[in-house]
């Protein structure tokens, strides 16, 4: 399989307006623009993010001009493509302090001396009121309201913001303003990006391609999402990367392979999903840190979880109360007094290797080991 069949097949779930077309396009000695955008509502990117980072570093090795668009003006507004209900309003100031790490992040996967890193606040906080109108003309209310998750939220009666009928046109408007050959994105994504096939057909009578991928399921067996607590974050610690990789269900393993590493000879066959697991978890933390941390993230995940070891480096932490759900809040291995009962109540919650049952239990002993699940460990001071 040569770079541009792997290129466009490798985890692509849609080409439009078809592979053979932008196979052909392709092949010949013509260098494309291609962009994909990312909004900024969390401070991390996850590996799900990675797919698509990729593929733009594909594009790159083939010589195409690529953009890493931060979408800090569209996050303003909010994109419910994947979502029930309408996103949290964020604040400016949270999105500017967001995106500070999102190229460095992304650094992780693309080569950022060869791309171009831009903002869509560029040209949308400049847009005119003429120039929005002019625009916006070209579509059609009844396109968007005839989307799934927005007809749901229709006949239930719920809101649907005006801003969010805008967010596909403002994301056409990013294609049309950098004037790109392909965008590409999550398919949830696809009735955005034809928004910009729309603005490049209609006012450069450009005919432009979108390529869609298949989600990477995160680690509760949703699609791995920024607000869904699932993600597995390019900027985790190889401890943790490694971690949570080991905890995915066996039949994820495949998938992972394929979405989340750069591996060329994929398993054909799961004979041993413990030791494919440490493979993968192995591959993923080697190319996203290095393969002396990928070592080291293994050794730690053997000596403390499949042999049950307790960690030699865990932090102390002191604490003023010792009732356990307090002590459970005050080293932060609980966000909230009910995250701390709801652990405790689903057996959780360990001191010195014993589960504890009660939410009244009190702490009698310094320097006891607190653990919470298999991964989280504090030596507490009374």
């Amino acid at each position: 399989m040569d770079q541009i069949e792997e290129l466009l097949t490798r985890g692509v779930a849609n080409i439009i307006p078809g592979k053979a077309e932008l196979e052909k396009v392709l092949r010949l000695d013509k260098k494309l623009n291609i962009y994909c955008g990312f909004d900024v509502t969390a401070p991390h990117l996850h590996i799900g993010n990675a797919v698509p980072l990729r593929k733009l570093q594909q594009f790159v090795d083939l010589g195409h001009h690529v953009t890493f668009l931060i979408g800090d003006f569209t996050t303003l507004v909010g994109d419910t493509s994947d979502k029930e209900t309408e996103r949290p309003v964020i604040s400016e100031d949270q999105i500017e302090k967001n995106w500070q790490d999102y190229a460095a992040q992304a650094g992780k996967i693309l080569e950022l001396s060869k791309i171009t890193v831009r903002r869509n606040s560029e040209w949308l906080s400049t847009l005119s009121p003429a120039d929005f109108i002019r625009f916006t003309r070209r579509f059609s209310l009844n396109d968007f309201i005839s989307r799934e998750l927005i007809k749901k939220r229709l006949t239930a009666n719920e809101s649907v913001n005006l801003s969010e009928v805008l967010y596909p046109a403002l994301q056409g408007y990013d294609s049309y303003y950098m004037d790109t050959d392909i965008q590409v994105g999550g398919t949830d994504q696809t009735f955005n990006m034809q928004a910009g096939r729309t603005l490049q057909k209609q006012l450069r009578n450009k005919d432009t391609f979108v390529m869609s991928f298949n989600f990477l399921t995160g680690t509760d067996g949703r699609k791995m999402s920024k607000s869904w607590g699932n993600a597995i974050w390019l900027d985790d610690s190889p401890n943790d990367m490694y971690g949570k990789v080991m905890s995915i269900k066996d039949n994820l393993i495949p998938e992972y392979f394929l979405l989340a590493t750069n591996i060329q000879d994929l398993p054909s066959k799961i004979s041993n999903p413990m030791e494919a697991k440490k493979q993968l978890a192995f591959q993923i933390v080697k190319e996203l840190h290095n393969e002396a941390d990928a070592k080291q993230a293994q050794e730690y995940f053997e000596s403390t979880f499949q042999q049950k070891q307790t960690p030699q480096d865990i932090p102390t932490l002191s604490v003023t109360s010792k009732n356990i759900v307090d002590v459970l809040v005050e080293t932060r291995l609980a966000s909230s007094k009910s995250e701390a009962k709801r652990l405790i109540d689903q057996k959780g919650v360990k001191v010195n290797g014993e589960t504890i049952t009660s939410i009244n239990y009190e702490l009698s002993t310094n320097n006891s080991i607190l653990s919470v699940g298999s991964r989280k460990f504090v030596k507490v001071q009374i």
